[in-house]
């Protein structure tokens, strides 16, 4: 097994204040900088898993950073510079309060929704005769609320969102139109790699001028779901299963082994065979997704090399 990180306790020039949330871990510094370590945490059902999983923090924001430089020309993101690898710095923000949830095929939540008989999602119908899989007519967004870590994410509608005023109507009109056209480019991206990007989320935050940014992640396979784009259809003719790369796998592990993170049940032992399959597929997704080869950093001390990292880059 390789050496991961899970938790941090840095101490940076400028500290204000340390966030630890379900799998990044975020600094506020002076000036209005925030510093974000993603770990190698691994979190569903909205419970954070004993274990770690080797690379998973490198990957999640090496892909999210060449995200966010990827669809900068059409929403303006948070990001200033990665130091290293598990490290993201830029602008402090104050976040939206919901989380924008993007469906362009009926799968994993909206799926278990609708074998339970439901047609209405966050507001929003689903068609009648869908099977699991299957391509919504046009994309659907289905807001959830943030959770504090431990918390469940909770589904919300517009409607209830703008009644709550939890987001005011013009800043939402925005949020939509962002979701919706980094769901466009998403789909572009995935397409060329030979994948589907099925669903995935959007988190956004208030700069202190008021500009709306993209904030934390982007079309990682903690946010996103992907689907192979090879054999899809016939997949779905037959009524098998999609080969997909998202971390619906673990998600669909821990249902067999009798977990969903409702009260009462405990989280099942991961053995360490079971943990470095997930970290290939996490490096399996990061290969295809960006077209390039994985190269693992140095983790023999993986809190020194963020450290001198980080300090390096406020020298300069």
């Amino acid at each position: 097994m390789s050496n991961t990180i899970t938790n941090t306790n840095f101490s940076f020039p400028g500290q204000k204040s340390v966030y630890h949330g379900k799998v990044r871990e975020v600094y506020t510094l002076e000036n209005d900088i925030l510093l974000m370590i993603a770990t190698d945490r691994l979190s569903a059902f909205d419970v954070v898993m004993p274990k770690g999983i080797p690379y998973k923090g490198q990957i999640l924001n090496q892909i999210a950073t060449q995200m966010m430089r990827d669809t900068e020309d059409l929403v303006p993101n948070w990001l200033l510079a990665t130091p290293d690898p598990n490290v993201a710095i830029g602008k402090a923000c104050k976040p939206f309060k919901v989380e924008m949830v993007i469906r362009g095929y009926m799968s994993g939540h909206a799926a278990r929704e609708y074998k339970l008989g439901k047609r209405m999602l966050c507001g929003v119908e689903m068609p009648d005769g869908m099977i699991e899989n299957d391509q919504f007519p046009n994309p659907i967004i289905t807001p959830a609320t943030k959770a504090e870590m431990g918390d469940h994410d909770e589904d919300i509608s517009r409607e209830d969102i703008l009644k709550k005023n939890i987001v005011s109507e013009e800043d939402y009109l925005v949020l939509e139109d962002y979701t919706r056209k980094l769901f466009q480019r998403g789909t572009e991206i995935a397409s060329k790699r030979g994948l589907i990007l099925v669903d995935t989320k959007y988190e956004f935050g208030k700069t202190k001028d008021g500009e709306i940014v993209l904030i934390d992640e982007i079309h990682t396979p903690d946010s996103s779901r992907y689907f192979y784009s090879e054999g899809y259809q016939e997949r779905q003719e037959k009524g098998e299963t999609q080969k997909q790369l998202s971390k619906e796998f673990v998600r669909q592990w821990l249902i067999q082994n009798n977990f969903q993170g409702l009260e009462g049940q405990s989280v099942p032992e991961m053995s360490d065979e079971y943990i470095n399959t997930v970290s290939e597929r996490y490096i399996e997704l990061y290969e295809k997704i960006s077209g390039t080869k994985f190269i693992k950093a140095d983790v023999s001390e993986i809190e020194t090399r963020i450290e001198n990292n980080v300090l390096n880059y406020f020298k300069k």
